[in-house]
């Protein structure tokens, strides 16, 4: 009772066919396919770019700072 037969699967294959039509089913299939070797080619060349270096990480000397202000002041 919850299976479907092969009769339902054909009676959805041609309600299909008639809602959409052959010519829309085949564009919105190749649009698909565009679509998927669109994005498998934009991972490929996201694998190729190499990785920016990162910054190095910048400390912050207090004592330099305040001397400098120090000096600015008096």
């Amino acid at each position: 009772m919850g299976s479907l037969s092969i009769w339902h699967w054909i009676i959805v294959l041609v309600v299909v066919l008639l809602l959409f039509g052959r010519g829309k089913l085949s564009e919105l299939m190749g649009d698909a396919a565009k679509g998927i070797k669109a994005f498998k080619k934009g991972m490929a060349d996201e694998d190729e770019t190499p990785a920016k270096p990162a910054e190095p990480v910048r400390s912050l000397d207090h004592q330099s700072q305040v001397e400098a202000e120090r000096t600015k002041v008096g």
